[in-house]
């Protein structure tokens, strides 16, 4: 698994010679009605084993969450369940709000 900063991601998003990447929110519902990147997947952690399916092992996923840690332990989830590549966003939609989006609510 790789680890992504949130200053690569907006310049992979940004980047229309590369496929756009399966961002992947993990955080709860309460946490997505204060704040997402825009086009993010909403599959809460613990939804996860529920919902492999709707994922797909060929393509780019990034994980993320409100800092980073419990997209990592999603991310290493997924690695070991088939998924080939996994990326995790350092310091998550915080990192994002303080340095790409700075209008995205803090919590």
């Amino acid at each position: 698994m790789q680890h992504l900063s949130v200053t690569e991601l907006a310049a992979w998003i940004a980047d229309p010679a590369r496929p756009t990447p399966v961002l992947l929110d993990v955080r709860e519902p309460w946490e997505l009605d204060t704040c997402r990147i825009d086009g993010a997947l909403s599959i809460p952690m613990r939804s996860i084993p529920a919902r492999l399916s709707e994922l797909k092992e060929d393509v780019s996923l990034v994980c993320i969450c409100h800092h980073g840690m419990r997209s990592l332990q999603v991310a290493h989830y997924l690695e070991q369940h088939g998924y080939l590549a996994v990326l995790n966003l350092t310091g998550g939609v915080d990192a994002w709000a303080r340095r790409i989006d700075p209008t995205m609510p803090l919590y």
